[in-house]
């Protein structure tokens, strides 16, 4: 199994051009998403959402403000966009957060309080989040990573590629998922996109410094 995990890692790679005749299975796919879904947030208020972009004519009005993606739009299998919560729905006090722990969390109202305390502290003076919008949406960004690493770890033990890709124009981006893809962008915007494939050409070996030079042990 351990070298099985090992073996994946050094078959992953950015797959700039994916076999756009050579579909995933739905049960692979469903797989990766769940691997999405069950990844680990801060507080488990899980800030994303993942839109999954099979529609050739939005991949096509996509391609013009996304320029690191030129060669994995039109040929990926499944191409994913990840969002991430904007400073509106991740505030202490908002009702996205009152839903996480009333609905999702299933927390009584004393816990919830504790719980709503405890993030407004962190908010406010630890992580600073609420002095800005960018702040807010920079926090929730870093945990959609989490998600975006956990599914393309798990393409790579299915035997699939992925590219993840942040080669994007914001701005543009976001008028575009409000007009095209419905997206309350007062809620969310764009995080990272990630396809996924099967490769066409072979890639190099892998290159990486030594575990050695990027660790440090203190015992």
């Amino acid at each position: 199994m351990k070298k099985e995990i090992i073996k994946a890692y050094n078959f992953r790679h950015a797959c700039k051009v994916f076999d756009k005749d050579k579909k995933i299975s739905e049960e692979n796919f469903s797989t990766i998403l769940q691997t999405a879904r069950l990844s680990p947030s801060s507080f488990g208020f899980e800030p994303w959402k993942f839109l999954v972009v099979q529609n050739m004519d939005l991949r096509k009005k996509l391609m013009p403000v996304t320029w690191g993606a030129q060669g994995t739009l039109p040929t990926a299998s499944h191409y994913v966009l990840i969002l991430a919560r904007k400073q509106k729905s991740m505030r202490f006090d908002s009702k996205y957060i009152t839903h996480m722990m009333k609905d999702v969390h299933s927390l009584d109202d004393d816990v919830l309080k504790q719980r709503r305390d405890m993030y407004e502290m962190f908010q406010k003076n630890d992580f600073k989040l609420l002095e800005n919008e960018r702040n807010t949406f920079d926090w929730a960004s870093k945990q959609t990573y989490i998600a975006l690493g956990n599914m393309m770890s798990t393409a790579a033990l299915l035997g699939v590629d992925s590219c993840p890709i942040e080669g994007f124009k914001a701005d543009e981006m976001e008028s575009i998922l409000e007009k095209e893809f419905g997206v309350d962008t007062s809620e969310f915007a764009l995080s990272v996109m990630v396809a996924f494939g099967y490769r066409v050409n072979e890639q190099p070996e892998k290159t990486r410094q030594d575990l050695e030079d990027i660790t440090q042990w203190y015992i």
